[in-house]
């Protein structure tokens, strides 16, 4: 099982032009995250694309060939890339310049978003929400197949036999589709044969199982070999020496990131002792110590038999050397702990 990190670069925002001093020292963050995440043996980073003063990455692509140039192995991904109110020729372009600058370890990770602060931005209608993403999906498939490419659609320009440059160093770059809690997404991966992601933001990783089942019958209906398919799971994770101070520290920045998009969204606010029931031995947050975590990633395993397990960081409100004292964990302690139990069951 592929073990990496993800952060959507949480920050607080200054709200005004020129000499955001908290922006600058959160991109700086996130390059040594980058690299320090290679050095200890991680397999993925990914970014996640937002268009709020709440969140830094706005264009992953950007940061991610930034972190390609000082690492070596890691594979670098968006989490998600909101491929709805985008253009798949640019992404496409964008990704493959990554692939090329890391020397082949760039991938995609496709998604409608769960914000929607990107459709006005970029002038698209909700009102075409599940519309644009199938059809971008289809060109960005088409193009990751095809050097020269003719293409019709509704929501965008026709292409009428034309190259898209650079090809990537991959033969083809990986894209993976992220959901969160709909169905027909899963259904969607699963036709296609496409690497799916599912993110576990929210209720026990229980409920989630029927998605992964949805997605195997979907694949081996369309005629695909099930046994070939990728499954990421993507939770919240932080890690400290002992599970008191992991709690301690993660608890609040969690909670007030929570609570601030649960007003936006109705939801109740999350008070510390819901946080403990959350970070349980069933629950969907990894908080506690290597061995906490080491034991909540093989009951995912056990529950998905999932490919790949994205740790989905808070870094605002935490210590920088806190983080990186996370990543160090989980990349020296909890990976190949994980990974010696796997390869001892199969073998």
């Amino acid at each position: 099982m592929q073990i990496g990190i993800s952060s959507f670069g949480e920050v607080a925002p200054a709200h005004k032009a020129g000499l955001d001093h908290a922006a600058a020292q959160r991109m700086q963050e996130l390059l040594t995250m980058g690299k320090l995440a290679d050095e200890v043996g991680l397999d993925v980073l990914a970014l996640g694309e937002h268009h709020r003063p709440d969140f830094i990455i706005s264009a992953p692509e950007v940061i991610l060939a930034a972190i390609a140039a000082t690492t070596k192995r890691i594979r670098l991904s968006s989490a998600v890339t909101v491929l709805s109110s985008v253009d798949p020729v640019r992404t496409f372009q964008n990704f493959a310049t990554v692939d090329l600058i890391s020397n082949g370890r760039a991938e995609i990770i496709a998604g409608r978003g769960s914000f929607i602060e990107s459709f006005p931005l970029f002038g698209q209608d909700l009102k075409d929400y599940d519309a644009l993403f199938i059809e971008k999906l289809q060109l960005l498939l088409k193009i990751n197949e095809n050097e020269v490419v003719s293409w019709q659609g509704k929501h965008r320009a026709t292409i009428a036999e034309k190259g898209v440059y650079p090809r990537p160093a991959q033969p083809k770059i990986p894209v993976w589709i992220g959901v969160g809690g709909t169905p027909a997404s899963v259904v969607r991966a699963g036709q296609l044969g496409l690497p799916l992601t599912i993110a576990i933001l929210g209720g026990a990783p229980a409920q989630y199982v029927p998605f992964a089942e949805l997605y195997r019958e979907s694949a081996q209906k369309a005629g695909h070999d099930v046994a070939s398919l990728q499954l990421a799971i993507n939770c919240h994770l932080h890690l400290a020496d002992t599970a008191e101070r992991a709690r301690d520290e993660f608890f609040p920045p969690y909670s007030q990131l929570m609570n601030r998009i649960g007003r936006e969204r109705g939801w109740s606010p999350m008070d510390r002792r819901h946080f403990d029931y959350l970070c349980g031995p069933q629950g969907p947050l990894l908080v506690g110590s290597p061995q906490d975590i080491i034991a909540k990633l093989l009951y995912q395993h056990q529950l998905f038999s999932n490919t790949r397990f994205l740790a989905q960081l808070v870094i605002e409100g935490i210590s920088h050397q806190s983080v990186l004292r996370s990543i160090e964990l989980l990349g020296t302690q909890v990976a190949p702990a994980v990974r010696a139990t796997l390869v001892e069951a199969v073998s």
